[in-house]
């Protein structure tokens, strides 16, 4: 899979089908699981959010950076003109994610979000509606049977909740504003925006501070920074047309 078909939201296309009804509560539901890591297997889609980094990086004992350097590539969104980090699969293992071992996940308590709602699926929206839907498996083994709110409650995907729906209305929110950036821009200024949005969401992180504090005050740092690049391409237009008149 070519990293232009997968943007913030998952894959190009993979998003709920018709036949994915949205569940209640005390929706139950059931899948089977035989524990053989094949959902971790020759996937290019798993996108991370900046929590999600975050909570790996704590589990590693690594630097967000670092982490992203070793185990994810990063990219523009062709849809959300955003930065993209996802999970890079390990080639010569078959595309399988580069924490699979011998069918575990070696960093389980710190799996990403999709990770841990798998067979589940979240839509969000701007408004904060967070929304849960079932995907089909082909899967045998032991089945499964949950409510959703026990589900939700068991993978600790309740309690992270109001994180995950800040990080998807940020996205919202900068994804409406990509297009004035990219008009208003010159490259040279557009590309060091983008490397400052990729600190912001990503890496500009302590990992001995709470996530969605910093996420607060890399927004407010990530206006500052814009405003002085605007001022920098203004100077510098100005500085053109002077050097034009003589």
């Amino acid at each position: 899979m070519k990293d232009h078909q997968v943007d913030l939201c998952g894959a190009e296309g993979a998003g709920r089908a018709p036949d994915m009804p949205f569940l209640e509560e005390d929706s139950v539901f059931s899948f089977q699981c035989a524990g053989c890591g094949g959902c971790c297997r020759h996937r290019e889609d798993i996108v991370l959010s900046g929590y999600d980094l975050y909570r790996l990086s704590r589990r590693l004992g690594l630097p967000p950076r670092l982490t992203a350097r070793t185990f994810c590539r990063i990219y523009l969104g062709a849809v959300s003109r955003l930065p993209v980090l996802r999970l890079a699969p390990v080639r010569e293992e078959h595309n399988n994610c580069p924490f699979l071992t011998e069918n575990r996940c070696a960093v389980h308590e710190a799996r990403p979000l999709v990770c841990a709602l798998y067979p589940l699926g979240q839509e969000i929206s701007p408004d904060g509606r967070v929304r849960y839907y079932f995907q089909s498996t082909q899967c045998g083994g032991q089945v499964y049977r949950a409510s959703l709110a026990d589900y939700l409650a068991g993978q600790g995907i309740k309690e992270r909740e109001p994180l995950d729906v800040r990080w998807a209305q940020c996205c919202m929110e900068l994804e409406q504003q990509a297009p004035g950036w990219e008009a208003s821009f010159h490259p040279v200024i557009l590309r060091r925006f983008q490397a400052k949005l990729c600190q912001a969401l990503y890496y500009r992180y302590s990992l001995a501070r709470p996530w969605l504090m910093q996420l607060e005050e890399n927004l407010t740092w990530l206006r500052q920074e814009r405003a002085k690049l605007e001022q920098m391409q203004q100077h510098i237009h100005q500085k053109n047309r002077w050097n034009h008149s003589i």
